[in-house]
């Protein structure tokens, strides 16, 4: 059974239609949108400072999403894909934005939409990732702009894991 927890008295809010995998975490002062799938041991730790996720995002398999104490919440917008075992620290990612496996995203980045943080990248905190690039490296820097083909998946993955949210329900 996942574990969804208050904190202080604050409990996760969960919007409609959304996945939650029987191993996954959620404590605290978080906000989850509608559609959102939040994958097999994923961690959603708002104990220390507020998270946001948008509609129709998803948090995969290992991933953990947490804030700074007193310094940086967590928002994340609508249709974003966080990949397996990726880290989002006290950050803010805009919309229609993939955060590859493995990446790591720090406190008060900023990542732009219709980015890509490739996998295994290290977002530096204050880092300003710019609409429409990909990102990558440690730390990571602007490698190229992202290709029509790259804009099309970033506006089709998260129909993808709404779709395999559908089979667990």
């Amino acid at each position: 059974m996942s574990v969804i927890l208050a904190v202080k008295g604050v409990a996760p809010q969960l919007g409609e239609e959304c996945y939650i995998a029987p191993n996954a975490t959620i404590v605290g002062d978080v906000r989850i949108g509608n559609k959102c799938s939040i994958w097999f041991n994923a961690v959603v730790r708002g104990d220390v400072n507020s998270i946001t996720i948008g509609n129709e995002s998803n948090i995969q398999d290992g991933a953990v999403i947490h804030a700074t104490y007193l310094k940086a919440a967590t928002v994340i917008g609508n249709r974003v894909n966080v990949g397996h075992n990726a880290i989002v620290h006290g950050c803010t990612v805009k919309n229609n934005v993939l955060i590859g496996m493995g990446a790591i995203v720090m406190d008060n980045a900023i990542v732009d939409e219709y980015c890509i943080i490739a996998a295994g990248a290290v977002v530096l905190e204050n880092t300003i990732c710019e609409s429409g690039y990909i990102y990558a490296g440690t730390p990571a820097k602007k490698i190229k702009p992202i290709t029509e083909e790259q804009r099309a998946l970033l506006n089709k993955l998260p129909d993808n894991y709404i779709m395999y949210a559908d089979w667990f329900k």
